[in-house]
């Protein structure tokens, strides 16, 4: 079955393309002050280290608008101004050439203002994020609706939408966020169906890393899910790096992220016989220092039941016994290990793929066990026969 994916105006965020059928980028920003150029910029290459591919960073004192010609030389991603209340800054930042200013259209002010930077954005063909946010609407739309609902996002947006057609300036991307991931979701699929313009998703005040990850999964999930969505942010109030490392899982459990190992470990049960927590813990570890750039299903399974029977759909797993593991390899038992060598086992095996996809690797038993019968219904999985109590 295709994947949907709504179709989007490209907009370029310096080497990064937003929309137009571009892979979907993930974003964070930095909280360290801007006009700290060291330490800003050691935080920016931190979090395009984790995988960021546009970083952004807030403008709200002059200090900080004198800086970005010093951010942008020393950045190798793309990097955001994020601009409230000063139009000024907006016209500073685009003078040092960022990648893209976001601006909100809840406190920027005038029209006029607003007028002048997209005249300056366009002649320097930078683009703009129109950043509605329901923690600063425009009073009206308050008056108006009386709460930060997906209609008043909406219309914020699309007013600020005609302010740039107004004025011949197609180069956006729009946000409307939401604390509450119901209404998100209903603003952004308004935007989504009335407009062509690419999407910047995001939760806005989600919580904690524990919290927050639930929210902007839902949220940022339900969304991408039906090809809504262009670029992610996930909002977490802890280290941006766990911002990064979340946007890149939600991507890959929709199967729509940058290419790389993905990790599924059974829910246990009292059918469990060894440490899977710490092997699965120990595995991830092992697999997020090594960068893979395979697409690999590993799947970390607990005993016999919910071994390659029910992990049948993984490239690479293994499923636990008293003490060893039974390794397989798209649903067929290839060998067992011994539990304290799993994860050099699973590591050696996923090096070793593109290589020889039927070879155990060093460190598996060349005796195979006999099937135990035939798998489920429908599948040619062989059952291994480890202790399953």
């Amino acid at each position: 079955m295709e994947r949907p994916r709504r179709e989007s105006r490209p907009v370029q965020v310096g080497d990064v393309q937003i929309g137009g059928n571009a892979p979907i980028s993930v974003q964070s920003m930095t909280v360290s002050k801007t006009h700290e150029v060291e330490t800003c910029l050691e935080e920016v290459h931190r979090l395009a280290d984790a995988g960021a591919d546009v970083v952004r960073v807030a403008v709200p004192r002059p200090e900080d608008a004198d800086a970005l010609p010093d951010i942008v030389q020393g950045s190798r991603v793309p990097i955001v101004a994020d601009i409230h209340f000063n139009h000024q800054y907006a016209l500073k930042a685009i003078d040092a050439g960022v990648a893209k200013v976001r601006i909100n259209p809840g406190n920027i002010g005038k029209p006029e203002w607003e007028r002048e930077v997209l005249l300056a954005a366009k002649e320097k063909g930078i683009p703009i994020r129109i950043g509605v946010n329901s923690g600063s609407l425009e009073k009206d739309l308050m008056d108006k609706y009386g709460y930060p609902k997906p209609e008043a996002l909406f219309e914020s947006a699309m007013r600020h939408v005609e302010i740039c057609q107004k004025n011949d300036f197609e180069d956006i991307v729009i946000s409307v966020k939401h604390s509450d991931v119901f209404y998100m979701i209903q603003a952004y699929r308004m935007v989504a169906e009335r407009t062509t313009y690419p999407l910047h998703l995001g939760v806005t005040e989600s919580g904690s890393l524990a919290t927050g990850t639930v929210k902007s999964s839902v949220g940022i999930g339900t969304l991408l899910a039906d090809g809504i969505g262009d670029t992610i942010r996930v909002s977490l109030a802890t280290d941006p790096v766990e911002e990064v490392k979340v946007g890149h899982r939600i991507l890959k459990s929709l199967g729509i992220g940058r290419p790389g190992v993905n990790i599924i470990a059974c829910p246990t049960c009292g059918r469990l016989v060894g440490d899977l927590f710490t092997i699965v813990e120990e595995v991830e570890e092992a697999v997020a220092a090594q960068n893979f750039d395979k697409d690999l299903n590993v799947a970390l399974m607990g005993c016999a039941v919910n071994g390659p029977g029910e992990a049948s759909g993984a490239d690479l797993g293994v499923s636990l016994g008293r003490g060893r593991a039974h390794l397989f390899k798209r649903g067929e038992v290839v060998g067992t290990v011994d539990e304290d060598e799993i994860v050099d086992a699973v590591l050696k095996a996923i090096e070793e793929w593109d290589e020889d996809d039927e070879a155990a690797g060093d460190g598996v038993s060349d005796e195979l066990p006999e099937s135990a019968g035939d798998g489920e219904a429908g599948t040619n999985v062989k059952k291994p026969d480890l202790p399953t109590s």
